[in-house]
Order: structure tokens, then C-alpha cells, then sequence
């Protein structure tokens, strides 16, 4: 065991992330994090909060990025691409 603590593989834990999809609303990234993780696949949500300033999607202002590790990214698109658009859950 290292000594010193030092977990290099931790150090930049972020350069692996793929990200699976965008959505607009922290509601639908919650949505797609959660599903994500009951299918045991670790998530990171990354976004904009202007839209609390604006109430309107400006050219990204509203953007979340849905990020997955590398090494699950294959899955997670693939369970992504299963879920409904939220257009066809209203119908």
C-alpha cells in the first residue's frame, strides 16, 4: 500500500468522463442520473444555472451535460437511447 496516500489514478478523475447526453432542465438530468445509477453506472451532471435568471433556453444557457465514466460510456448511451422523449411521456 502507498504510504504517502498519493492515488494518482484519482488525481485527475475527470479526463475519463464521456458525456452520454444534453438536456435542458436540471429536472431531466436528475431524470437520467437516477436512471442511470439504478442500472449501477456512476454519473456526473455538468450544466449552466442561468436559466434560474432567464426562464427561457438561450443558445446553451440551459444546457446539462450527462457524463459516465469511459469505461461505461457504451451502456449508458445505449440505456439513454431506450428512454422516452419527454415529448412522447406527456402523450
Amino acid at each position: 500500500m502507498d504510504e504517502t496516500g498519493d492515488k494518482s489514478p484519482d488525481k485527475n478523475k475527470d479526463s475519463d468522463l464521456q458525456e452520454v447526453c444534453r438536456v435542458f432542465s436540471p429536472a431531466e438530468a436528475e431524470v437520467v442520473k437516477n436512471f442511470l445509477e439504478s442500472q449501477g453506472i456512476a454519473c456526473n451532471i455538468r450544466g449552466n444555472v442561468s436559466q434560474y435568471t432567464y426562464p427561457i433556453a438561450v443558445d446553451g444557457l440551459a444546457e446539462f451535460k450527462v457524463l459516465v465514466a469511459e469505461k461505461d460510456f457504451a451502456l449508458a448511451k445505449e440505456l439513454v437511447r431506450q428512454l422516452p422523449e419527454p415529448e412522447d411521456a406527456e402523450k
